[in-house]
């Protein structure tokens, strides 16, 4: 890694007073009844955070296992701590936080106050737990950063670029590489290396992940509005997609009719056979009328999908880690 400029050295000086303080004790952390799997990253946007907890979710469903989603709920323009509604838009709950409710129909509860969220959440939903006596999950969404909520798993999605880059301001890392010993599984991205990495004693996972390019137009704009576009630009190629043209816009872009117009004139300046796009960006441009939603047609919304290398695995470590963490803290 480059070395630190003076006010990314203040930055860090920042962030490793706030840890010290919440390692040491004395800044306390909350804990909820269910426990808490942490999905973060260390740097600002761009990880695969989202579809990574999708996959998750999936996992766990599979097993019978029940969980709800807690997230910020980045972008929205509503207050206090809301549930999800499936039909609703981005405006009310952040891009992020609806995709998930969609995929995969669970509760997902968005709040700034992650703790607050999990009380709503126990309160709302404890008649739903598992007649069996399993236990619901509550899954925390960019949690890592988030350290006054208790977890009892923490994952950290690592991708190439971050052990290179600097932190914030003069690169995009909220904290550095060294405290990925906080973790309890570091997840590896495509083209990721243990190397240079502070692994002790945590679990190792690797990711995989692929797009289904299915009824995408020919010759299509490329609309993007994601933290690190290139990567979604590279998948749509490898995909053997030929790309008119790029539209990219800032994350979490909301889409006015303005850009609607402007990406109309692109394509008949290039004479692109449509649209193609991300989920998360589908979902902000759905914010405009639905006649001039229609002008953009064909526009084709590409699903990224995620695969853990041996999952089951993988799960099965996550769960015993669970269970002697619900353990301690029943006999402690």
């Amino acid at each position: 890694m480059s070395a630190l400029t003076p006010l990314s050295a203040v930055f860090g000086a920042g962030v490793a007073a706030r840890n010290a303080l919440y390692d040491s004790g004395v800044l306390k952390t909350q804990r909820l009844k269910w426990p808490v799997v942490s999905v973060g990253n260390l740097s600002v946007g761009g990880t695969g955070k989202t579809p990574f907890t999708i996959m998750l979710g999936e996992m766990l469903q599979a097993r019978k296992i029940a969980f709800d989603i807690l997230s910020r709920g980045y972008g929205r323009k509503s207050g206090g701590i809301r549930l999800v509604d499936e039909k609703g838009s981005a405006a009310e709950f952040g891009d992020e936080p609806l995709l998930m409710a969609r995929k995969l129909g669970v509760p997902v509860i968005v709040g700034a106050e992650r703790f607050a969220a999990g009380l709503f959440s126990e309160t709302q939903f404890s008649g739903l737990r598992p007649a069996h006596g399993g236990t619901w999950l509550h899954l925390l969404d960019d949690g890592f950063q988030h350290r006054r909520l208790h977890r009892d798993f923490d994952i950290v999605i690592v991708p190439p670029e971050d052990v290179r880059d600097r932190l914030l301001p003069a690169g995009r890392l909220r904290e550095p590489i060294s405290s990925l010993r906080r973790a309890q599984a570091i997840v590896l991205t495509e083209g990721a290396s243990i190397e240079g990495l502070p692994i002790e004693n945590q679990n190792v996972w690797r990711v995989t992940r692929r797009i289904d390019v299915t009824g995408v137009p020919s010759r299509p704009i490329a609309i993007c509005g994601i933290a690190r576009p290139e990567r979604f630009l590279n998948d749509l190629r490898a995909a053997g997609i030929e790309i008119a043209d790029e539209a990219i816009f800032p994350d979490h872009h909301a889409y006015t009719e303005s850009d609607l117009r402007e990406l109309l004139r692109l394509r008949e300046q290039k004479n692109a056979g449509g649209f193609v796009t991300s989920e998360k960006d589908a979902i902000n441009l759905a914010q405009n009328p639905p006649e001039l939603l229609k002008s953009v047609q064909p526009l084709t919304a590409v699903p990224l999908k995620m695969e853990l290398i041996d999952g089951d695995r993988a799960l099965d470590s996550m769960l015993g880690v669970i269970a002697e963490s619900l353990q301690c803290h029943v006999t402690g």
